[in-house]
């Protein structure tokens, strides 16, 4: 079967992915895409890093047995704990991963503050550990879980006094630091972006993955001959692991709603 024709998979634990898909959608509106998100085993961050090892693997049997020709695991977390292994694993397929922008923010802003946000897990792994060792002296580099944004995300409740409740509580003491970036390390969290701009105010340059994940993503089709003919229209199909049927409307609603 001719390569070009294969579609392209995206997974994530829920719903967060969705971020990094509609920046695939910006850049490569002439492909197929089948998002998968393992909405019965959400959220990823709270569990063990085999754990998410094995479930990211069962995405990718997922995905093998529907015959992609790349796989972006749209999952910071995910990426932390399974990235590497998978690479090693599957060396003839594509798969791209995510991490928290921690570069670009680091070297826009020399010397100054940058507030790093991700899961427990993913700020913990050895391969954000790394990435903060590279860039950790050139920036201010402060780091704070927030996981819970993806409870508020997962649940359809990202308009409530709670989640205002929430980030306020754990970000605004981060504000008298004089803010120059927040990196959101998650996919979750750019569908609050809109409720952490009201904490951390108009100053902060506010950064994630997507784009570049997407453009990496890119790049390794192109490279190989694999990218579908720019008059062709794309297609999306949405699937997941649970048997609740809102999630494909909520699903919907985060794709192709207004963005943050």
């Amino acid at each position: 079967m001719d390569k070009r024709e294969l579609p392209i998979g995206v997974m994530d634990s829920g719903l967060g992915g969705l971020s990094v898909l509609r920046e695939a959608l910006k850049l490569m509106p002439q492909e197929e895409f089948i998002y998968y998100g393992d909405s019965a085993n959400a959220p990823y961050g709270t569990k063990s890093t085999g754990e998410i090892r094995q479930l990211t693997e069962n995405c990718i049997q997922y995905f093998l047995e529907r015959e992609v020709k790349e796989i972006i695991i749209a999952c910071n977390t995910a990426t932390s704990a399974s990235v590497s292994i998978l690479r090693e694993k599957y060396p003839e397929l594509p798969i791209i991963g995510i991490e928290p922008a921690l570069k670009p923010a680091a070297l826009g802003f020399p010397g100054g503050n940058i507030l790093v946000t991700a899961t427990e897990l993913t700020l913990r792994e050895g391969k954000f550990r790394h990435q903060l060792h590279c860039y950790e002296g050139k920036a201010n580099i402060y780091v704070q879980p927030l996981g819970r944004i993806v409870e508020f995300v997962e649940g359809g409740r990202l308009e409530s006094p709670e989640l205002d409740a929430y980030l306020n509580e754990v970000l605004a003491p981060w504000t008298a630091l004089g803010l120059d970036a927040v990196v959101l390390g998650c996919t979750h969290f750019p569908f609050a972006k809109r409720q952490i701009r009201r904490v951390v105010g108009e100053r902060p340059v506010i950064f994630d993955g997507a784009e570049g994940t997407v453009r990496e993503a890119a790049r390794q089709l192109e490279r190989r001959g694999w990218l579908r003919g720019e008059e062709r229209t794309g297609k999306v199909t949405i699937c997941h692991s649970g048997t609740d049927e809102q999630w494909l409307k909520q699903a919907e609603e985060l794709l192709y709603g207004n963005e943050a």
